[in-house]
């Protein structure tokens, strides 16, 4: 499978692309990574240096791919972290371009924004998603605060964090870092069915295991598993890779590899089906 894959790429450790394209690749998907940002790393590390991508450059290179027919081979787009407002109406166009070209083609929108009570992501772009891209997502990876703010609802545990899903009104929902029980939960929500799943908290987690996550969520759905499937195989994956990276700079996403591919069922790792129910419409 082809993934065009539109987000942030670092020079130095492993988040957006730069975890992203690792993780499709292991799972046996050919990655096109367009950067909307280019950093020498993340922002946590001291000293580091880079600037968004101008929305003439960003456009540039994908209707080059456009032109060489690279839309109607991709299977899927996956979009990020973006770096302006703007990139959100490319994003929003080169999706559209995809799946005129390739009608069986999907998107996954990891709406990247903020977490922990915040938006990180520079003024408008959150609003641009949830405008132009929201709409356009056959699957929408959020995690909890990032669900609530586009819900315009609180995710405070597993019960509100469906309640939210179901009205983002999106084919598949799939939210992360939902407080559940004192552990933390990733919830997904596809149709009828809901299936949440739960590991203990890890602290001093390095940045990225959403991009790492959503990634693989994406290339286990490309793959044919079921969105409970591909839920539970990419939140055992990101543990996995996640608990022996707790205090580390970066995800051992090199050293645990394998573990993206068949991950290992962690020992306190906990899997229930949610009993759902009809939002009221009106």
């Amino acid at each position: 499978m082809n993934v065009l894959s539109i987000q942030s790429e670092v020079v130095y450790g492993h988040v957006g692309n730069s975890a992203a394209r690792f993780a499709l690749q292991r799972l046996g998907h050919e990655a096109w990574c367009v950067p909307t940002i280019i950093l020498s790393s993340h922002p946590g590390h001291k000293g580091f240096a880079g600037e968004a991508t101008s929305a003439a450059l960003l456009g540039k290179l994908v209707d080059a791919l456009g032109v060489q027919g690279r839309f109607a081979e991709a299977d899927g787009v996956i979009s990020g972290y973006l770096g302006s407002p703007e990139q959100a109406e490319i994003v929003a166009a080169t999706v559209r371009a995809v799946k005129s070209a390739n009608p069986a083609a999907s998107y996954c929108l990891d709406s990247v924004f903020g977490d922990d009570g915040r938006i990180y992501a520079r003024p408008g772009v959150a609003e641009a998603m949830a405008q132009n891209l929201l709409p356009l997502a056959d699957i929408v990876t959020p995690n909890a605060f990032e669900l609530s703010t586009l819900a315009g609802l609180p995710v405070r545990d597993a019960s509100e964090g469906l309640t939210a899903a179901q009205a983002l009104h999106r084919p598949i929902v799939v939210a992360t870092s939902v407080p559940h029980e004192g552990r933390i939960g990733t919830l997904v929500v596809a149709g009828d069915e809901a299936w949440l799943a739960s590991t203990p908290k890890i602290e001093n987690a390095p940045r990225g295991p959403g991009d790492l996550f959503a990634a693989l969520f994406f290339g286990q759905t490309l793959n044919g598993r079921t969105p409970a499937q591909a839920m539970e195989l990419a939140a055992r994956a990101t543990y996995h890779v996640l608990a022996p990276s707790a205090g580390a700079p970066e995800m051992r996403l090199v050293a645990e590899q394998d573990a993206l591919v068949l991950p290992p069922r962690p020992a306190d790792f906990r899997l229930e089906k949610l009993e759902t129910r009809r939002l009221a419409v009106g």
